[in-house]
C-alpha cells in the first residue's frame, strides 16, 4: 500500500436528523431546548414588535407617534441634527464628500479582487485627512469658514476617531521603539510618557486639556476646544499603542534581529523591513481592539462642551416636544456604533487571513 493517508468520509446529516440528534437527543437537551424556545418567543417577538411591526416610521410631528412601538419618526426628523450636528445646512455638501470618500477608501478593503484596492487604501491614509483639512474647516479655495464649535453629531465622531487612530499609531511604534531603544535617555523619556499617559483617565486628560491647559499658555495664545481635544487624545491613545506594540516586538525571535544584522543592515532598515511587519501583524487584534476602543470612547468630548453623535442625541431627547423617545436615541447611536467597530472587527479579520504565513488547516 502507498503511504497516502485517505479522510474519513464527511458525515452528513439531514435538517431532522441534526435537530433531533443536537436539540432532542436526551430528555434534559429536550427540556433546555424548549426552554431557550421558550424565552426567544416571549423576549424576541416583543422586541420586533416594538422595533418594526408596531413602530411610527412617517408622520408630520411627534402627535403621530400613537403606536406603543418605537417612535422612528423622531429619528428621521432629527437625523439633519444627528449627523452634521450646528454644521450650516448650505455647507453640508463638504461633509458628504468626505462621507463618499471615506467609504470609497475603506469599502474596496473589504473585496479582494477588487482593483487599486491597496491605492484607495493609501488614499485613505494620506489623501483623506488633506482632503478633510481642506473641505471641513473651511477657508482654503473659497470655501466658507465653518468654526469648530458648530461641528457635531456622527461627522464629529468620525473626525475625532479617525485623527486619534491615523496619528496615535505611528506614534505609538515610535514610543515602543524608544522604550526597547539601548540609549538610556531615550527609553526612560519614553517609559515616563507611557506609564504616566495610560495612568491618568481619558476624562481627565479631555478635562485638563479643556480647562487647565489654557492657563499655561501665554497671554495671547490659545487654541480651538477641538484641536486641544484631539491633541490629548492621541497622546493618551498613543501611550496604549505603544504597550500594545512593544507586546509585537518582544514576540519576535532574537534570532531576527541577528540575521538583519548580519545583512549589515542599519537600525532603521532592520526594523523597518525585517521587524516591525512581523511584530505589527502579530498584534493585529490588540491594534484593533484598541482603534475599536478609542472610537468609543470619543463619546467623552461631551464633557467639555463637544456634541458627537451620542452628545447630539442626549441634547434633543429632553426636548419637550418629544415624549419618551430616549430609548429610539439610544438604539439608534447603539447601531452607529456597532456598524463602524464591526466593519473595523471585520476589517481586521480580512487583514489576519491575507497576511497569514502560519500552516493552519
Amino acid at each position: 500500500m502507498g503511504g497516502s493517508v485517505m479522510k474519513p468520509p464527511v458525515s452528513r446529516l439531514a435538517p431532522v436528523q441534526w435537530i433531533r440528534q443536537n436539540l432532542f437527543s436526551t430528555w434534559y437537551n429536550t427540556l433546555l431546548t424548549l426552554a431557550v424556545g421558550w424565552l426567544l418567543v416571549t423576549s424576541v417577538v416583543p422586541v420586533f414588535d416594538w422595533l418594526i411591526f408596531g413602530a411610527t416610521f412617517s408622520g408630520d410631528g411627534p402627535g403621530d407617534c400613537v403606536g406603543k412601538g418605537a417612535c422612528w419618526l423622531f429619528i428621521n426628523q432629527r437625523l439633519n441634527f444627528f449627523i452634521y450636528g450646528f454644521y450650516p445646512d448650505a455647507e453640508q455638501w463638504r461633509v458628504d464628500i468626505m462621507f463618499a470618500l471615506l467609504a470609497l477608501s475603506f469599502v474596496p478593503q473589504f473585496i479582494d479582487r477588487f482593483p487599486g484596492r491597496t491605492w484607495f487604501g493609501l488614499f485613505g491614509l494620506t489623501g483623506l485627512p488633506l482632503c478633510g483639512y481642506i473641505l471641513i474647516p473651511g477657508g482654503w479655495f473659497g470655501l466658507e469658514p465653518v468654526d469648530s464649535s458648530k461641528w457635531g453629531g456622527l461627522m464629529l465622531t468620525l473626525v475625532i476617531a479617525y485623527v486619534g487612530i491615523i496619528a496615535s499609531l505611528p506614534i505609538g511604534v515610535l514610543l515602543a521603539l524608544g522604550r526597547r531603544s539601548e540609549m538610556p535617555i531615550i527609553r526612560g523619556l519614553c517609559i515616563v510618557f507611557i506609564e504616566v499617559w495610560r495612568a491618568v483617565p481619558l476624562i481627565t486628560v479631555l478635562f485638563m486639556a479643556s480647562v487647565m491647559l489654557p492657563l499655561f499658555l501665554p497671554e495671547g495664545m490659545n487654541f480651538e476646544k477641538l484641536l486641544r481635544a484631539l491633541i490629548g487624545i492621541t497622546l493618551w491613545q498613543s501611550a496604549y499603542m505603544a504597550e500594545v506594540i512593544r507586546g509585537g516586538l518582544q514576540a519576535i525571535p532574537r534570532g531576527q534581529y541577528e540575521a538583519a544584522s548580519a545583512l549589515g543592515l542599519g537600525y532603521w532598515r532592520r526594523m523597518g523591513l525585517v521587524i516591525l511587519p512581523q511584530a505589527l501583524k502579530l498584534v493585529i487584534p490588540g491594534i484593533v481592539n484598541t482603534f475599536i476602543a478609542l472610537f468609543k470612547d470619543t463619546t467623552l468630548v461631551l464633557i467639555i462642551g463637544l456634541f458627537d453623535v451620542l452628545g447630539a442625541v442626549q441634547s434633543t431627547v429632553t426636548d419637550p416636544a418629544w415624549q419618551n423617545v430616549a430609548t429610539e436615541g439610544y438604539v439608534f447611536v447603539a447601531f452607529c456604533f456597532w456598524v463602524f467597530c464591526f466593519g473595523i472587527s471585520r476589517y481586521s479579520q480580512n487583514l489576519e487571513r491575507k497576511l497569514d504565513t502560519g500552516h493552519k488547516t
